[in-house]
């Protein structure tokens, strides 16, 4: 099956200010159909790229069989980590950057990579604020999360 993710991640006062992620799933069935589903959580205190990371992996996890995955997000953080090989090194250095300092939000790329692990996923950037309609849904969805009330906690594992 065939599946388009469009996420977005907000954070008020980044970093270490409120935040959300949004996602949006979209395919369409044997029939022609198209089908949509929507996510999104706020976070008390958090930072853009960790709701970057948060609105990819809340996609992907809500996948229940394997699927061929275009992703398509507005943040370089996520995109080029996969397209431009980094997290490649990150894991042959055991999680060190290239300049051999920890690499930030290993647990969320831990778990990004577990989420996608069944899926064949294609990574795609698009800038943001643009007009893009799915992005700019997705953008809704984070900041309303952000603003909104009964804020999770964002515990770093």
């Amino acid at each position: 099956m065939k599946v388009t993710i469009f996420t977005d991640g907000a954070a008020r006062g980044n970093p270490e200010g409120p935040g959300g992620y949004g996602a949006v799933i979209q395919y369409v069935d044997a029939k022609g159909t198209l089908h949509e589903r929507e996510y999104s959580a706020g976070y008390k205190k958090t930072t853009n790229n960790r709701m970057e990371l948060m609105a990819a992996i809340a996609g992907l996890e809500a996948l229940t069989k394997p699927c061929e995955v275009e992703l398509i997000s507005d943040s370089k953080y996520l995109v080029d980590a996969f397209n431009q090989h980094w997290i490649d090194g990150w894991l042959k250095r055991d999680w060190k950057n290239s300049t051999n300092k920890p690499v930030k939000n290993i647990d969320l790329w831990k778990r990004l990579l577990e989420a996608k692990k069944k899926h064949k996923v294609h990574f795609v950037w698009v800038k943001g604020h643009d007009g893009h309609p799915e992005n700019e849904r997705c953008d809704k969805l984070a900041t309303s999360a952000a603003d909104g009330q009964d804020l999770l906690d964002d515990v770093v594992l």
